[in-house]
Formats: structure tokens, C-alpha cells, sequence
């Protein structure tokens, strides 16, 4: 039998909310970005790519600014109103030092408490592989909490003003196959299930369904999947890495 859920440590004010591509965050821990703000907490995104390659349909070109508004307007029904790109190509991130400082820089400007990145795990459970891009930026972010806190690792970034922060207390893995701790999003559901429906343009080329039915869908079974393990509550889920 599976272990209960931690409830996830609240010992922190500030986050900053790493992932590769615009939705990422949505369709993983949208209910527990609502709930952290509603209690006075502030959220950053950093999204690695624009999604451009998101939409077989729309040429990059065209899906990139599309996508980048559609997570502006996901984003603010959370609360988040910091939300930046890095332009790192959607589908072919890499995981190496280009990637590394890009998040280290992030990570000492924004100075987080938490840090929160989705799953970077080989697959999402038994037989589901995950992307090169988002193993890519799970592991990536992991490690920029480390170079974060190293003055002598990315030198040009002291000498452009990125001072060393070592105030990373924990890193939240959303959505990891064998998570350790979780966030109660009962009052936030609604909110997740409209941030994802933001992305209006996306989902209606992933799925033939209207875009409200498949967010809600989805939304909804992400809370339940863990929910036994957490008292029956709907819950985003996190395996925590200790960062302090």
C-alpha cells in the first residue's frame, strides 16, 4: 500500500515556477499555484520555450506569440503576474551548461524559497515515456539550485550583478511518477481548470473535445489520481527535494 501524502512544507514566501514549454504548469500543479497565491505567497514563471512547436497546424512562427499570450492570460487567473520566456527551441532543449546558467541567472534574480519544476523523470509512470524537453528542464532546474548557490560556478554571471542565493529551501517536482507530498486545491479547482482552458488554441489541437470539457477533464483526474493518499482530498502532488 502506498504511503500518505506530506502536506507540502509552506516554510517559504517566494517561488519560482520552472518549466519547458507554455501549459506545462497548467495541466501539473495550477491548483496549487492558485492556493499559494490566495494565501499571499508569490509565484514567478520561467518558461524555457515559447511552445512553438506545440501545434502541428500553426508554423512556429505563428504559435509562438499565440501560445506566449495564451499562458500570460493562464497565468493571471492564478495569481501569477511574472511570466518570462527564455528562447531555448521547443522540442530540442537540451540539457547542458547553456541551460543551466540560463536557470542559475533566474534563479539568483528572482531568489526563491521554493522552487517548482515538473516532472524530469525518465517516464510519468509504467508505460509512459516523458519528453527529451521536459527531462531536459526538470534536471536542469535541479541543478541551478546548486549553481545558484556557488560563486565559482558561472563567474560571468557575478559579473554581470547575479549575486550567489542560497536560499532555495526545497525543489517540488510536479507531477513526478512517485510522489512524496501534496497540496490540498479543493477551494482551487475552478481556477486550475480555467487556467488551463487559457490555452485555448493548444488544446483544440490536442483533443477533438470542447476546451472546457477537456480541461475539466483533466484537471480533475490529475486531483483525484493521489487523492487516497492525501485523505480523500483532491491534491497536486510533488516528490520535495530538500535544497537547504
Amino acid at each position: 500500500m502506498a504511503e500518505e501524502l506530506e502536506p507540502l512544507p509552506t516554510d517559504w514566501q517566494r517561488a519560482l515556477a520552472v518549466a519547458a514549454h507554455p501549459d506545462d504548469l497548467e495541466h501539473a500543479c495550477a491548483g496549487a499555484v492558485a492556493a499559494w497565491t490566495a494565501s499571499g505567497r508569490d509565484v514567478a514563471y520561467l518558461l524555457v520555450t515559447r511552445g512553438e512547436a506545440g501545434i502541428d497546424s500553426l508554423p512556429p512562427a505563428e504559435a509562438a506569440p499565440l501560445r506566449e499570450l495564451e499562458e500570460h492570460a493562464s497565468a493571471a487567473k492564478l495569481g501569477v503576474h511574472s511570466v518570462e520566456f527564455l528562447d531555448h527551441r521547443d522540442g530540442v532543449v537540451e540539457h547542458g551548461l547553456a541551460l543551466r546558467r540560463d536557470l542559475c541567472r533566474a534563479v539568483r534574480e528572482h531568489r526563491p524559497g521554493l522552487v517548482v519544476t515538473v516532472n524530469h523523470h525518465d517516464t510519468w509512470g509504467p508505460g509512459s515515456w516523458n519528453s527529451a524537453d521536459h527531462r531536459a528542464v526538470g534536471r536542469a532546474a535541479l541543478d541551478a539550485v546548486a549553481d545558484a548557490g556557488n560563486r565559482w560556478v558561472f563567474p560571468e554571471l557575478l559579473e554581470q550583478g547575479y549575486e550567489p542565493w542560497q536560499g532555495v529551501r526545497w525543489v517540488a517536482v510536479a507531477s513526478a511518477p512517485h510522489p512524496t507530498h501534496a497540496v490540498d486545491v479543493t477551494e482551487t479547482l475552478e481556477q486550475a481548470v480555467a487556467s488551463l482552458a487559457a490555452h485555448e488554441s493548444y488544446l483544440r489541437a490536442l483533443s477533438g473535445e470542447p476546451v472546457e470539457e477537456h480541461a475539466r477533464r483533466v484537471v480533475e483526474g490529475v486531483a483525484r489520481q493521489h487523492a487516497h493518499r492525501f485523505g480523500g482530498r483532491p491534491c497536486a502532488t510533488f516528490e520535495l527535494f530538500g535544497a537547504g
